[in-house]
């Protein structure tokens, strides 16, 4: 791994990957940025649109396309390749298609001999992030899936929009499976240090206890219902995995929801699923065990229990 240059890598320049590479450009969160896919055309027209508008942003990046030999040396590789889902298609449903894919990307990158940190986002990013890692031979601590990054973000901004409060303001987890079986930890909801359910009573029946769930359903669903719409979900997730990327390198220590590796912790063994974690620029520092309600545990048992049987034809 490379810690003199904030180097990344993305594999797979489709919408999200390149909604990812424009966050970082935005952002400045890299130094060098390198677009990798089959379609080599598409990856340097996309880096070279990228490039132009550095010179805007708040520092500078280096982006280009190249290969899995650039891998070797970089601190972070993103994976997004993979088939998309289509409307109506759940995430699990992906799961025979891009097995197959993210295996062959894996073996292309550790030839390298690439050693830093994987950020996979592939769907189904639970499934997807644990083949990394076994196919790999990394640590667990350094194979990362972004997990209900994406979920809570939705579920904050969601809440936002009902409380009429800023989301960075309000903190909660989703958790368990990227997809149908994730569950919103209310336990573990604030706004303003209050439990939500309190500040809902504090409020005189402006808000409404009985809308958690109708709020938390349309989160479960939002990606049907964007790509009903436009076909694909690109710009959270871009933003999310940008988020993820910016904790390794700056070594911030941050807490976020990501898909990670359980053995012991909530009672599951051998697998990833998401909980909240300490991030760094080893990976995953720690995983934070909340201390769920019965009916929350009763739901990650039922999500883990689902990928379980799901990946079992893969792995």
């Amino acid at each position: 791994m490379n810690r003199d240059t904030k180097k990344v890598a993305i594999v797979g320049t489709g919408f999200v990957g390149t909604a990812i590479a424009y966050s970082i450009v935005n952002q400045g969160i890299a130094e060098e940025l390198i677009l990798i896919d089959l379609d080599t055309a598409k990856a340097e027209g996309e880096a070279a649109d990228l490039r132009h508008g550095v010179p805007f942003g708040p520092s500078r990046v280096k982006v280009r396309a190249g290969d899995y030999s650039d891998c070797k040396d970089a601190e972070v590789i993103i994976i997004t390749a993979g088939v998309n889902q289509k409307p109506g298609e759940t995430r699990l449903a992906l799961v025979e298609r891009n097995a197959a894919i993210m295996k062959s990307i894996i073996k292309s990158i550790m030839a390298s001999g690439f050693n830093g940190i994987f950020i996979v986002a592939s769907n189904p990013v639970d499934i997807m992030t644990y083949i990394a890692w076994k196919e790999s031979g990394l640590p667990k601590s350094s194979v990362i899936g972004s997990g209900t990054t994406l979920d809570t973000s939705r579920l904050r901004s969601a809440l936002s929009e009902y409380f009429d409060v800023d989301p960075r303001n309000i903190h909660t987890y989703i958790m368990g499976e990227h997809g149908d079986t994730e569950f919103a930890t209310w336990s573990h909801c604030s706004i303003a240090s209050q439990p939500i359910k309190e500040y809902i009573k504090k409020h005189g029946g402006k808000y409404n206890e009985a809308d958690l769930e109708e709020i938390f359903i349309g989160v479960r669903d939002a990606a049907y219902y964007i790509i009903e719409r436009k076909k694909a979900t690109y710009f959270g997730i871009g933003m999310c995995v940008a988020r993820i990327t910016k904790a390794v390198l700056n070594n911030e220590r941050a807490i976020l929801p990501v898909s990670v590796y359980l053995e012991g912790l909530y009672g599951q063994h051998d697998v990833y699923s998401s909980a909240p974690a300490v991030i760094s620029r080893n990976g995953v520092e720690s995983v934070i065990e909340l201390d769920l309600s019965e009916e929350e545990m009763k739901k990650l048992d039922h999500s883990i229990s689902v990928l379980k049987e799901t990946m079992k034809p893969v792995i």
